[in-house]
């Protein structure tokens, strides 16, 4: 089941090849071009990390000083999704044949925060962000504040088909693409959340834990997500939680197992709030102080027992409880701030709408050969076998439901374990078989014969 995107040399020419955009330039060829590589490197990355292989997506970028522009891409797209995207909706002569262009701006966000939450587990890759980590910390802070304000209003979101961060979908109405952007929102907030956790692993900039606690108060956002946990609901009476892309339904016996989500709160806190260098800086003022020993109702013997290192957690609260810490002291620093957002907002303030009409007329209106083009390009990127790869579960079997190791030859569609479960399902697979085929080889022979 192994397979390769892309190989280490054409790795170093795509990593080479990254650059900062403006936001005029979102969604154009050099745009795209560039969009294709991140995907490319996103999905190599992700496999080379599931399958403990050498790294050397994650190496490349760190070498070639490269994340720091990942980091402003991201940041420029959520630029674009806020000021540009609602501008695009509201005009009345815009009606293009065909909104996967669009979509592919919008999906762009959730591949590259899927490549910085892959990278970003090393401590290399936090340190070569460099300080572009600031502009991290203000974009994971402004994604979590917005997922805990939203589920504490509305409940945890009912999205049960949100694309997953590697796989594109393509909705073919205005209407279908903002719904797709929504459900895409609360994918790239728990990305963001692992991205979060991830940094309060290895940083110990003074700039980045000031900015952590001090200007964006991130312990008492990380409390009100445990308290809302956007991340699990009832449905029907049973309880689901969101786990590898999907909400799956949680066994009785599992209602207490603590999920990956958890953790990521639960280290994330840990690592603010215990770490020297943060209690230092941390103000324990009354409402602080009362907001993070809520957390005292949360931590049970059985969450304990899955997660050790609460327990010297657990032993820092009730300290807390009986004690009233010294406020920290201000000592003059000088520290660096982030740039990215204020910039692009700077830059472009007065001119959405302009730039909203001149992408509709240079860059959401393909030709139909270029829309041939762009989804050849797309279909040669993500192939099968790379997207198979991907997934958390492996195929079953079409016959028993064991591990599927082999595929139908003519429809590609069907897995089986071996040959006889094949022969044995033949009956059955033989009608779906003959009709998926045909209708691939309908479609390839269309496209071919078109100009």
């Amino acid at each position: 089941m192994d397979a390769s995107v892309i190989l280490p040399g054409e790795g170093e020419g795509y990593v080479r090849c990254l650059e900062a955009f403006s936001l005029r330039d979102v969604g154009s060829q050099r745009w795209f071009r560039q969009h294709e590589y991140v995907v490319k490197l996103n999905m190599q990355a992700i496999i080379s990390a599931s399958s403990a292989h050498d790294e050397y997506v994650k190496e490349l970028l760190v070498t070639h000083r490269k994340i720091p522009t990942l980091v402003h891409e991201l940041i420029l797209v959520e630029v674009w999704k806020q000021k540009v995207f609602p501008v695009l909706c509201q005009l009345q002569d815009f009606n293009p044949k065909s909104t996967f262009p669009l979509y592919m701006v919008i999906h762009y966000e959730a591949t590259v925060i899927n490549l910085l939450e892959t990278i970003l587990f090393h401590k290399d890759s936090c340190e070569a962000a460099e300080d572009s980590v600031l502009d991290l910390v203000d974009y994971c802070h402004r994604k979590l504040t917005l997922l805990a304000s939203r589920t504490s209003r509305d409940g945890p979101t009912t999205s049960d088909q949100p694309s997953p961060a590697g796989t594109p979908g393509d909705p073919s109405t205005m209407q279908e693409l903002q719904t797709q952007n929504a459900a895409l929102e609360f994918e790239i907030s728990l990305k963001a959340l692992s991205v979060l956790r991830y940094i309060t692993d290895h940083t110990d900039s003074i700039s980045v834990i000031n900015r952590l606690l001090c200007i964006h108060n991130m312990p008492c956002v990380l409390v009100q997500l445990i308290d809302c946990c956007p991340w699990s609901r009832y449905t029907a009476g049973k309880v689901e939680k969101y786990m590898n892309g999907t909400w799956q339904k949680i066994p009785p016996e599992d209602h207490l197992k603590m999920s990956k989500l958890d953790g990521q709160v639960w280290l994330s806190l840990y690592n603010l709030l215990l770490k020297e260098d943060c209690q230092r800086k941390y103000d324990f003022n009354n409402f602080n102080k009362n907001t993070i020993l809520k957390l005292r109702g949360f931590l049970t013997e059985v969450l304990i027992d899955q997660l050790p290192n609460l327990l010297s957690f657990q032993r820092f609260l009730a300290h807390l409880s009986v004690t009233d810490p010294a406020p920290p002291k201000r000592d003059l620093i000088l520290e660096q701030i982030p740039e990215m957002w204020d910039h692009i907002v700077r830059e472009n303030a007065g001119k959405w709408k302009a730039i909203a009409k001149y992408q509709v007329k240079e860059t959401f209106n393909p030709s139909e050969k270029d829309l041939r083009q762009q989804a050849h390009r797309l279909a040669q990127t993500y192939s099968l076998d790379v997207l198979e790869s991907l997934l958390p579960e492996k195929p079953k079997c079409g016959c028993c439901g064991g591990e599927g190791t082999k595929r139908c030859s003519r429809c590609q569609g069907e897995w089986y374990c071996n040959r006889e479960c094949q022969v044995k399902n033949w009956s059955k697979h033989k009608t779906a078989c003959k009709l998926m085929a045909e209708a691939s080889e309908e479609i390839q022979k269309n496209f071919n014969s078109q100009p």
